[in-house]
């Protein structure tokens, strides 16, 4: 006599974010920009903010994030970033505006745009990913190139005498009285990037509480630019970056407790 078994039902545990598209994207391998995005997009997603989002694009390996997320997007000139999402947010004060940028769009070019978008506090959510070197252009010296680090211009590794000391953002505008959430974390391992999420999160609540500008900074990777594999620059990251850029909160205004 045939005899049928009950199969248990299947479920899903784990899929693609509805903020993000099926489109593939451009990134090396081992770039860690696609954990990024990801994170960004749960976040938006448990939120369910989606269709308030509008997402700034910065220029650089980034540039093409407006494929990458199923939320309105606009790509603004190197470095102007935060203006652009400073007028989107006034103008529109009920959208949830988010700056997605790297660290030679942020640290550099747009240093100016970002210390004072922070300094008036505006009510945008910034996305820095900082992987210490120019990822597009060709792996150039960033403002965030460690010293000593060889660059394809710092063939001898960066020199604090002729080029100065690498910039922290976090540090730097967490000084100023416009800023609500400044944060760093890393995406070299489950733990951090578990860590990372929960920044993200919390970021995009501090923006729907109208307490003022936000920042996540994310420790990222560059395989290609650096020179080694990407389970090799998930370990330099750990040794190299994390001494010079720690983790931690460095502005967290007392209302964010309630959020």
């Amino acid at each position: 006599m045939l005899q049928v078994v009950a199969q248990p039902i299947m479920q899903t545990v784990y899929q693609r974010p509805e903020c993000l598209t099926d489109h593939h994207t451009h990134y090396c391998p081992g770039c860690t920009h696609g954990i990024a995005h990801r994170l960004l997009a749960e976040a938006i997603d448990e939120l369910g903010i989606r269709t308030q989002t509008v997402l700034v694009a910065p220029v650089g390996c980034s540039v093409f994030v407006y494929d990458y997320f199923n939320v309105d997007a606009c790509v603004a000139a190197h470095g102007r970033a935060p203006a652009m999402a400073t007028g989107l947010k006034r103008v529109l004060p009920d959208r949830m505006v988010i700056t997605y940028q790297g660290d030679g769009d942020l640290v550099s070019i747009g240093a100016g745009e970002i210390l004072h978008a922070a300094a008036r506090g505006e009510h945008i959510t910034t996305i820095f990913v900082n992987n210490a070197v120019y990822g597009m252009t060709g792996g150039q010296m960033a403002p965030t190139t460690l010293v000593g680090q060889k660059t394809t211009s710092s063939a001898q590794g960066r020199s604090v005498s002729s080029t100065g000391y690498p910039i922290r953002m976090s540090e730097l505008l967490s000084s100023l009285d416009g800023t609500a959430y400044i944060v760093r974390r890393s995406l070299h391992d489950p733990a951090s990037i578990r860590k990372a999420k929960k920044a993200i999160l919390t970021a995009l609540k501090v923006q729907q509480a109208g307490l003022g500008f936000g920042m996540v900074e994310l420790l990222s990777t560059c395989p290609t630019n650096w020179g080694i594999a990407p389970d090799k620059a998930l370990e330099w990251l750990e040794t190299n970056m994390l001494p010079y850029y720690p983790v931690g909160d460095y502005k967290v205004v007392p209302e964010v407790a309630a959020l």
